[in-house]
């Protein structure tokens, strides 16, 4: 037997049950490409008919159709297919108007830049196509914001039960399977509006029987998700606190994320006292996850999500009818905002905590505000060009830890002061770019002088040795103008001007530890 969601697939988009403004907003937006030439997201939940009305829709307009599958394993090809497909002009489509229509199914699974694909370049070539493009995605907010944006959406909404019956009775009739009018109606409401998957439990239960009744659909509960927006529905307008309660337990989110989606979307329908209850609840949640992360005693997950489901919806006092826009956190975005920003925060953090030897937690928390205070706008110039040479920090790092603009001149020449002492500071083999390097050069020539002294010594032929020890000897006796040398009393002086630095240079250390 053949598959029955194939062979009943709608030919026109008139046979599309269920989704009937989504479909005319779609032949709106085909019959009006020429004028506005932009892609279109077609987004909603699996089975509700989303690429079966893109080829009703191609197959009304005369459209030769390209369908590609972003869950390919190599994203790259499927780019490179759709940016040919694309670009093609009319007249190498055959096609009414000179049109083709790409599709491309499943376009919520483009993500980053994986195999130098990804939402990046689907957007760069859905502005630029010559060729209509339907993209179909099942979770429309898996989707990069700069897709979104470049592109029309029409959402194609759960199918309800009453319009499933009707195509359910039309494959029987054609079919010749007899049926109890109870049986459909009990097909269609187990499937929660995923219309595919009625045809597939029809068939499944017409191969085994001549005759449909009640008892013959055994179609069980489904291991399906619940959608989030379909849960914030029931939570905020619909469900008493135990069924709220239910209800999350469908929702593929942790605590943390149902947490948020809550708290962004309930002062919608919530107003007044109700709202300042419904916060009471969800500030509770956030103590008890506070509890978990502290503690990693995950058993504190149920009294989170007791206050965040059972409470909100005990918080109503009155009916919400009516339908809401939901929305995905603001959270979420304003992370998104502030990534590169912490990516530049971490990544001094842990130059500090190698530096340092202690964790990047205790850098980033303690140590940066420290410098940042320090070299506020990079008012301590020579502090600040040290600490730059000391963490090889580039001219946004050093904005960051100072809050100035990256494109100063000040940030600029600060940082070329900073390689230029790093690059002497190697050179003279200093410990640190926070140190100066006087006692280095004042080792330096005393041991370079010692050198010359013992190679003059070994290059005596005969008696060099005995010619030290009588120049040492000689050194206290009085020349011809009855003078004592006093060498050895300048070679104590130059210990203890060595011992001086090097006492110093300590001193200089621990300064830097009780520094930090």
């Amino acid at each position: 037997m053949s598959d029955w969601t194939e062979k009943y697939r709608p030919t026109t988009l008139s046979e599309v049950r269920g989704n009937n403004k989504a479909r005319d907003t779609l032949e709106e937006w085909a019959r009006g490409w020429d004028d506005h030439r932009k892609a279109v997201i077609v987004h909603g939940s699996p089975g509700v008919g989303k690429t079966s009305a893109a080829h009703a829709l191609a197959n009304d307009l005369g459209w030769p159709v390209m369908e590609l599958n972003a869950s390919d394993n190599r994203q790259a090809d499927v780019i490179e297919r759709v940016a040919g497909e694309a670009s093609k002009s009319g007249t190498l489509t055959a096609g009414e108007s000179g049109r083709r229509l790409v599709i491309l199914d499943e376009a919520d699974n483009f993500h980053g830049n994986a195999d130098y694909g990804g939402s990046r370049e689907v957007t760069r070539l859905v502005k630029d196509a010559s060729q209509p493009v339907v993209l179909v995605a099942n979770e429309f907010y898996d989707m990069s914001q700069s897709l979104r944006n470049a592109c029309e959406t029409i959402e194609f909404r759960d199918v309800s039960a009453r319009s499933i019956v009707p195509v359910l009775r039309d494959i029987c009739r054609r079919e010749g399977v007899e049926f109890d009018e109870a049986a459909l109606e009990k097909i269609a409401e187990s499937t929660s509006g995923d219309l595919r998957s009625a045809v597939n439990d029809l068939q499944a239960v017409a191969e085994e029987t001549d005759q449909l009744t009640v008892e013959d659909v055994v179609t069980g509960e489904r291991d399906r998700t619940e959608g989030i927006f379909d849960f914030l529905d029931a939570l905020i307008k619909e469900e008493n606190a135990e069924g709220a309660l239910r209800a999350s337990y469908d929702v593929d989110e942790t605590p943390d994320e149902l947490l948020n989606w809550i708290e962004d979307n309930v002062p919608k329908d919530y107003h007044g006292a109700e709202l300042a209850d419904a916060y009471e609840f969800l500030s509770n949640a956030d103590r008890w996850l506070g509890r978990v992360r502290a503690t990693q005693e995950y058993s504190f997950w149920r009294y989170a999500t007791d206050n965040m489901t059972a409470g909100v919806a005990a918080s109503r006092r009155e009916d919400k009818g009516g339908w809401t826009r939901y929305g995905p956190p603001s959270y979420w975005s304003k992370l998104g905002r502030t990534k590169g920003t912490r990516n530049t925060r971490d990544a001094i953090a842990e130059r500090i905590a190698e530096r340092q030897g202690t964790s990047v937690a205790t850098a980033r928390r303690e140590i940066l505000p420290f410098l940042s205070s320090m070299t506020h706008h990079c008012r301590n110039r020579d502090l600040t060009v040290r600490m730059a040479a000391t963490y090889e920090l580039d001219e946004s790092e050093v904005s960051f830890v100072t809050e100035s603009g990256k494109d100063t001149n000040k940030v600029q020449s600060i940082v070329e002061d900073a390689e230029a002492l790093r690059t002497r500071e190697t050179v003279e083999h200093s410990g640190s770019a926070f140190f100066g390097g006087d006692a280095a050069n004042g080792d330096g020539e005393s041991q370079a002088g010692e050198t010359e002294r013992t190679a003059g010594a070994m290059e005596d032929d005969d008696g060099g040795s005995q010619e030290t020890l009588t120049t040492a000897s000689d050194a206290n006796e009085p020349d011809g103008r009855g003078n004592v040398s006093d060498s050895g009393s300048q070679g104590n002086d130059v210990d203890h001007e060595q011992t001086a630095d090097s006492r110093s240079q300590d001193d200089d250390q621990s300064g830097l530890s009780d520094f930090f």
